[in-house]
């Protein structure tokens, strides 16, 4: 119970995303799901272990930047928390049937996780795109089923496999 409510502070203190410009990691288990990693809350990464949190807040990691190119995508939102959460519960749902093809589709094919996904290893992603990421947009232009389609096939470039 009191995992829970140590969101509460969080939520009520919470910045506008253009005046964050690095977002500590703290642990917090209870709203990790097992196999998640971080969990972008409000300006803050919830991890599930501290030396998960202490390996991101000393220094730039993939993980580091996919939490923040969420930080960029909620500027991109209208610089609004709760318009970036109500867009990615919006496509989170959307998406839901895609579970039935692809383990945990609904998380992996959301226009938000895809962009984040794409460039996590490019630690110079953030810093070239100051006024928020948007390229999230262009993914949200496509049905769930085109989508599901572009993630099939951008993981076979990747592992060597097409063609």
């Amino acid at each position: 119970m009191w995992m829970m409510l140590q969101v509460l502070p969080i939520m009520w203190r919470a910045k506008r995303p253009s005046r964050i410009a690095d977002m500590p990691a703290q642990v917090n288990t209870f709203w990790l799901r097992r196999g998640y990693e971080g969990l972008t809350f409000f300006g803050r990464i919830l991890t599930p272990t501290q030396q998960l949190a202490d390996q991101m807040n000393s220094g730039p990691s993939p993980l580091k930047t996919h939490e923040m190119i969420h930080l960029r995508q909620a500027l991109a939102c209208g610089d609004s928390w709760m318009r970036f959460y109500l867009l990615y519960i919006w496509y989170w749902l959307r998406a839901l049937p895609m579970n039935r093809r692809l383990r945990h589709g609904a998380y992996l094919l959301n226009p938000f996780e895809l962009e984040a996904y794409r460039h996590m290893y490019d630690p110079t992603y953030v810093a070239r795109h100051p006024d928020g990421c948007q390229e999230w947009r262009r993914y949200a232009r496509l049905s769930p089923r085109q989508r599901y389609e572009n993630y099939f096939y951008s993981k076979k470039d990747l592992q060597g496999n097409h063609l």
